[in-house]
């Protein structure tokens, strides 16, 4: 089972496990980690579930599709490694995935 580990902007690591086939930001509503708040369930609408991928992990990722792209034009303090959790799918490459939770989220 892939792990991610979500980082608080205060620091603070949260690493859980993750069912392939679901979303970075649905893990990290199911085990109730703080900094993705999620208010569309994962419609790729709010851009509350922003996180900042790890620039290790950042270009294993697939490209963000326009719809993503778009919302991101949204979020507060957007950096070059921005993306929408909800459009995140885990696999198993993405065991160790590392995203970073912005201070506007909490």
């Amino acid at each position: 089972m892939p792990k991610i580990t979500y980082i608080a902007f205060d620091g603070t690591e949260t690493t859980v496990n993750a069912k392939e086939g679901m979303s970075v930001m649905q893990t990290a509503v199911n085990n109730g980690v703080d900094g993705i708040v999620a208010e569309c369930g994962g419609a790729c609408s709010c851009a509350t579930c922003h996180v900042y991928v790890d620039e290790g992990w950042f270009d294993k990722l697939p490209e963000a599709q326009a719809m993503e792209k778009e919302m991101l034009d949204f979020v507060m303090s957007p950096q070059p490694t921005s993306r929408l959790s909800c459009q995140i799918k885990v696999t198993a490459e993405l065991d160790g995935l590392v995203v970073n939770t912005p201070e506007s989220q909490y």
